[in-house]
């Protein structure tokens, strides 16, 4: 296909797509998804060889969220039967963090649930983070703790943190659809005052909540103009008890194109395979490791994720190797960029934007019978329970 081989050509020299030939991506036939997969995968080893990074939620602060974000078992108003407690004390979330370092994990993302942190909170994560480093040499420490006030993000990287998390979620155009609570632009500010305090910033999507091709590019392609040296790729869990539980729109093939879009309009970035990626690629999952070159390990925030044995077996059988945390992940012009805090540098140019944009392919609903709602299975394990956790 001409797509694809000026898709590859454009990847490997860093070159913004066409908004167009994004779209394009998303609507290839299944009959082409083996080509398209091939395709990205050229790219993906191009910045990132066979190598794939593995990363390790703790949940520091599991549910009460006065947000109403409606993909979110932890929402404002949910009835989703999830773990709900308080704070985590540092030595327990360091000790959680083990399993995952153990497991072969070279970054621990904590998370906590709530519009943002107070600063008795930052102080609570950054002894968290000392005492994560202190017993893990060598491992990125990742905070979440959403929308950051001035001088927080300044302060969680003097505790030693790497990268900071906060994700896009969905297009511009269609946020207030999903959240009401708070707005797109508080979420583009957060990224840039992470990016701003010189920590490695880390934003992404998620993908199956009725969204059109349409929203799936603008949200990528406002991605590659923030800068973010990291991109995770969720599949929404819909889980009973939220609005969006009857969301099934997402085949394991669509999963594919969507990875692979998020790959061609950012050749040179950590696309991670994230949450709901056991839900919706299923038997796939193997495949999307040459579209995307990290994953989380294990178990999610409120939901259970696939065995860790298992992620490494699919790893090794797949042909590619864990990343050690003796290897920089991002290629050497972004690296360099982030050690002097300037960015990574997806590539310039503007977003072209077509007279004509390709016909977008309507996703389709999976019928009723089709709805995999045995694959999400609410965590009850590990962070927050007296459980040994996944890793």
């Amino acid at each position: 296909m001409d797509l694809l081989n000026t898709l590859v050509d454009k990847g490997l020299r860093r070159e913004l797509p066409t908004r167009e030939e994004a779209l394009a991506v998303l609507a290839t036939s299944d009959d082409e998804l083996l080509d398209v997969v091939a395709a990205a995968g050229k790219v993906r080893r191009q910045w990132f060889g066979r190598r794939v990074k593995l990363n390790y939620l703790v949940n520091l602060k599991s549910g009460l969220c006065p947000e109403d974000c409606s993909y979110c078992s932890q929402r404002l108003g949910s009835k989703a039967e999830i773990l709900k407690y308080t704070w985590l004390k540092p030595e327990e979330a360091s000790k959680a963090a083990a399993a995952g370092v153990a497991g072969g994990a070279k970054r621990v993302c904590l998370v906590a649930s709530g519009r943002g942190p107070t600063d008795r909170d930052v102080d609570r994560v950054s002894r968290t983070i000392e005492a994560i480093k202190e017993e893990n040499e060598g491992v990125e420490v990742c905070a979440c703790l959403g929308l950051l006030s001035d001088g927080q993000a300044e302060r969680l990287r003097s505790a030693g943190a790497d990268a900071y998390n906060h994700n896009l979620n969905t297009s511009e155009g269609t946020y207030g659809d999903i959240t009401t609570t708070h707005t797109y632009a508080d979420r583009v500010d957060t990224v840039q005052k992470a990016h701003a305090a010189g920590l490695s910033a880390c934003s992404g999507l998620i993908a199956g909540m009725g969204e059109s091709d349409e929203d799936l590019v603008d949200v990528v392609f406002a991605l590659r103009e923030l800068d973010p040296d990291s991109v995770p790729v969720n599949f929404l869990i819909p889980f009973e008890g939220t609005p969006l539980a009857k969301e099934w729109n997402l085949t394991p093939q669509r999963a594919l194109r969507i990875l692979a879009m998020v790959r061609f309009v950012c050749p040179d970035v950590e696309v991670r395979l994230a949450g709901g990626r056991e839900v919706h690629l299923r038997t796939l999952q193997p495949l999307a490791l040459h579209l995307a070159n990290s994953i989380f390990l294990g178990d999610y925030l409120t939901s259970e994720g696939q065995a860790g044995k298992a992620d490494l077996e699919m790893i090794a059988d797949a042909g590619f190797e864990v990343e050690g945390t003796d290897t920089t992940t991002l290629p050497g012009h972004r690296a360099d960029a982030a050690s002097c805090g300037t960015g990574g540098g997806c590539g310039s140019g503007s977003v072209c934007s077509p007279e004509e944009p390709a016909p977008a392919a309507a996703p389709v609903a999976a019928p009723a019978d089709q709805a995999r709602t045995d694959l999400v299975a609410v965590r009850r394990r590990g962070a927050g329970t007296d459980l040994a956790p996944n890793a």
